[in-house]
């Protein structure tokens, strides 16, 4: 566990800009789950996550841009599933994803400073839930810890923070930032990106 709170502890530390670069990078990366909840339940609402989604990276390359934070959040709570309504496992990393993006954006307009490390933790939740359904035999908080998604995940997380140590708010650290999240073609829990 010592890894994990190492990671959620430099998450703590970041401020402005980085800890909004990086709240936003992990959402980037948990997309393909809320893409393949919508497409695989007919749920209307993937247009509305892709928009704020790159509403936020262009925020970030874009240091002067104003945005109606408060519109997109609404916009995004009202599409975010109700894990009642489903029968699908598929919604749970879809709500993660959303509530991912929602606590982005409050960061972004400075309400919830906190919001990097809520994402970092509902990352890393998805891919602990995801090795638990998937498996075939009841695990330890170890054998979770040590299974080589949850292992691609902190490696990743701790990647980005050190990316985000020096990295500068411009365009090239936005596109790289892009990157990082989509090189792999594949989400947190292994969804293929389209």
């Amino acid at each position: 566990m010592n890894n994990k709170l190492n990671t959620f502890q430099r998450v703590r530390e970041l401020e402005g800009w980085a800890a909004v670069a990086f709240a936003t990078t992990l959402v980037e990366r948990m997309s393909p789950n809320f893409r393949l909840f919508c497409q695989a339940c007919e749920f209307e609402g993937n247009e509305q996550f892709e928009k704020s989604l790159n509403v936020i990276w262009e925020w970030l390359s874009q240091q002067k841009m104003k945005v109606n934070w408060a519109t997109h959040i609404e916009k995004v709570e009202e599409m975010t599933p109700d894990a009642a309504d489903f029968d699908s496992y598929g919604v749970f990393p879809a709500i993660d994803a959303a509530i991912s993006l929602t606590s982005t954006m409050y960061l972004a307009k400075q309400d919830d400073l906190q919001g990097a490390v809520v994402v970092s933790k509902l990352s890393q939740g998805s891919v602990e839930a995801f090795i638990e359904a998937t498996s075939e035999e009841e695990l330890s908080a170890q054998d979770i810890k040590a299974h080589p998604l949850m292992q691609w995940e902190i490696g990743f997380q701790n990647a980005l923070l050190d990316f985000l140590s020096t990295a500068k708010r411009n365009t090239d650290s936005v596109k790289a930032l892009r990157e990082m999240a989509t090189v792999d073609g594949i989400s947190n829990i292994g969804i293929e990106r389209e």
